[in-house]
């Protein structure tokens, strides 16, 4: 076998290794590392071993450690485990909290001030020290649940850590008057099965103190709804503009009737 094939064959059979043998057999010693040079007579290029050793333990003078670079002098990553990951920061995961406001919050706006605990490093960089901090929320005008608040990088800090970002997320608190759907405002309004059939009008309190009469001059039916244009919700994209309030019935049947009233209503819905 040539000198050239027995260097491939090396080569092939270190590559094709167990890396937790392969590991046993190169190490940092020097005597071990001469056990497999090709020549004594060959010059030989020192290899920098980093965690786990790389596949070809010895380089020759015809393989230089360019070898294991590429274009732009960066590493290859031969995916072994812990050849770069020593000294390299990685970020905790998001920390994420829930913000709830009112219907009045969000549709005026408002600011939130949070007070939050974390650790901070010293100036040794290495022990920390608890310390507070207040994180300050604008919230806009219309407002949608399930926005999301990102506070970069607030979370613990360490010396080998990148500190968490802090999401908030913005939770709807439930409302006496009011369920909002998307930019939309639905109100419930009770109304007795009399009014129901011979019309109304509805007074609605708004979320900014005015009040509504909206008459209903329509027979009032269990599926029946009132839409009011411009009385939701403001839009986030443009709070200027607003959604619908829509006015649904809650029709409350009357629990007894004297018989001079039942035949009243006999004589009025079935004649």
């Amino acid at each position: 076998m040539t000198s050239l094939e027995k260097r491939a064959s090396r080569a092939e059979f270190l590559w094709n290794m167990d890396p937790r043998h392969l590991g046993q057999l190169v190490t940092s010693s020097t005597a071990t590392l001469k056990r497999f040079s090709m020549s004594s007579s060959e010059e030989t290029t020192p290899l920098v071993v980093r965690g786990p050793a790389y596949p070809f333990a010895l380089l020759g003078k015809d393989r230089t450690i360019k070898e294991f670079f590429d274009a732009e002098e960066s590493e290859i990553d031969l995916n072994f485990g812990g050849l770069r990951g020593r000294g390299v920061k990685k970020q905790d995961p998001p920390i994420e909290r829930d913000l709830y406001l009112s219907l009045e919050d969000l549709f005026f706006g408002c600011t939130k001030k949070i007070k939050i605990s974390r650790r901070v490093l010293n100036e040794d960089g290495y022990s920390s020290t608890i310390k507070d901090k207040i994180l300050t929320i604008d919230v806009k005008p219309g407002w949608r649940q399930g926005t999301r608040i990102t506070f970069e990088k607030e979370g613990d800090q360490g010396p080998n850590i990148i500190p968490a970002d802090i999401i908030f997320i913005v939770k709807e608190k439930l409302h006496p008057r009011f369920r909002r759907e998307n930019d939309n405002l639905l109100f419930v309004n009770p109304i007795p099965l009399g009014k129901a059939l011979t019309c109304c009008t509805v007074e609605v309190k708004t979320l900014d103190d005015r009040l509504l009469n909206i008459p209903i001059n329509d027979i009032v039916h269990p599926k029946y709804f009132k839409k009011v244009p411009g009385e939701g919700m403001p839009l986030p994209e443009d709070p200027t503009k607003k959604g619908d309030l829509f006015i649904f019935f809650d029709i409350q049947f009357p629990t007894r009737l004297t018989p001079q009233k039942k035949q009243m209503l006999r004589q009025a819905l079935l004649t």
